[in-house]
């Protein structure tokens, strides 16, 4: 599929773009500043030649918007306001403009939708909007404005011929440096990953590999449009989430702080104590009821995965699921690891037409039963042959333990050293 992420270069938007480019689909990003041939130039708030690259696409994700990583000020959240309804008018009109238009929208949302609240989790159906809470700051209502701002901007779009859903996210968790998992990690070593203001107030939060499993889910689902909540189906109180990063980590203890203490801490990271003190409980009830399976649903096991991956340096889950295809061909003789062509220099590789499997942990050297493998030798050209058809295009994950498996549908590849991800299907 041809899929264009608008506002793509953020923390989400590198690891949809990342993901979504590993399984063999066209991915173009509209940023301001492109540096690549897959990035288009915008402002993201008027139309222009960008919108050539969204007629004919199949989909568009909107992730545009100001980064909510900065101090809450008057004039910041005026421009978190302005960058969001603008870009997604815009798209929309992009859409509705196009000879060809997309089949589907996705819409970048937020969590922060949703009541502060305690005595219950919010659903799509049942949970209550934000603004109206008694007790706490008055500017945490103009967050809840902006969230409602932002999906109405998309719901008014006249885009008849394009299925419309607004991405509930909670919080992304990924290794990737700079993001909410990064920081959040950096205060536990230090020993601050303590409970802030008592710790009841309760963390929503969603695994990188679930995210983009659900908007992968969410692109082929064609009975699912309006809010979607993008989040594990466990929130848990802040005390007890940061309990299970430091024990993730190893850090016996982390310190305590009082609201004020967390004031003065975002202020000295020019963030904002709403990310911190704000109870979000939300549940993901749609994905559920429409069958969406999560990979990491509890947290203590999310944070083990997610640790894992930044002390190993690798950016992707072992627990990933590649598309469910046969693996057919590969495209002679390159990998590409984060976007870096890099010549295959190994040939101690095996391919077993065997039965689809869950998992094989590290260090196991065996497949489930299947018939005997085919050795996987290099050809004169420098690429690889398997039963006589080149193996095209092959991605995988660097750097990994000793070895690791990934498996597939109806056929499995391993290799000793980096993990194969996956193959892109070609005839």
């Amino acid at each position: 599929m041809k899929i264009v992420i608008s506002g793509g270069t953020g923390q989400v938007g590198t690891i949809l773009n990342r993901a979504l480019t590993a399984a063999g689909h066209d991915v173009v990003v509209l940023t301001r500043r492109p540096v690549c041939d897959r990035e288009v130039g915008w402002d993201g708030e008027t139309l222009g030649p960008w919108t050539e690259v969204i007629d004919g696409c199949d989909v568009v994700i909107n992730l545009a918007g100001r980064s909510v990583s900065c101090r809450y000020t008057a004039a910041n959240l005026q421009t978190m306001m302005a960058s969001r309804v603008k870009s997604a008018r815009v798209v929309g009109e992009a859409i509705a403009a196009a000879t060809r238009p997309p089949r589907v929208w996705l819409q970048m949302s937020t969590a922060t939708i949703y009541a502060h609240r305690f005595d219950a989790p919010n659903d799509e159906a049942t949970g209550a909007i934000g603004g109206t809470e008694p007790g706490v700051p008055g500017y945490w209502a103009y967050s809840v404005e902006i969230a409602k701002a932002w999906e109405l901007a998309q719901e008014r779009a006249e885009t008849p011929y394009t299925r419309k859903v607004a991405l509930r996210s909670a919080m992304v968790m990924s290794p990737d440096r700079g993001g909410v998992f990064d920081v959040l990690l950096w205060l536990a070593r230090l020993g601050l990953g303590g409970a802030v203001a008592g710790g009841a107030q309760y963390v929503s939060w969603i695994h990188d590999d679930d995210f983009v499993r659900a908007v992968e889910f969410l692109i082929d689902r064609d009975d699912l449009v309006g809010p979607v909540n993008l989040a594990a189906p466990g929130p848990l109180p802040q005390r007890t989430f940061m309990r299970a990063l430091r024990t993730a980590w190893g850090v016996p203890l982390g310190l305590p702080s009082m609201a004020w203490m967390a004031e003065i801490g975002a202020f000295v990271l020019r963030s904002d104590t709403e990310l911190l003190l704000k109870s979000r409980r939300v549940v993901p009830v749609r994905l559920i009821e429409a069958g969406f399976d999560f990979d990491h649903a509890q947290w203590p096991e999310a944070a083990e995965d997610l640790v894992r991956r930044r002390r190993s340096g690798s950016r992707e889950s072992r627990s990933r699921r590649p598309i469910a295809q046969d693996l057919r061909s590969c495209r002679a003789g390159r990998q590409v690891v984060d976007g870096i062509d890099h010549h295959v220099r190994s040939a101690d590789m095996d391919v077993v037409a065997g039965i689809g499997y869950d998992d094989v942990a590290p260090g196991r050297r065996s497949l489930q039963a299947g018939p005997p493998r085919s050795d996987l030798r290099r050809n004169a050209g420098g690429g690889t042959e398997h039963d006589g058809r080149s193996i095209k295009r092959c991605r995988h994950r660097s750097p990994a333990p000793d070895f690791a498996d990934a498996a597939f549908h109806k056929q499995a590849l391993r290799v000793a050293g980096p993990e194969l991800r996956h193959c892109v299907i070609s005839s």
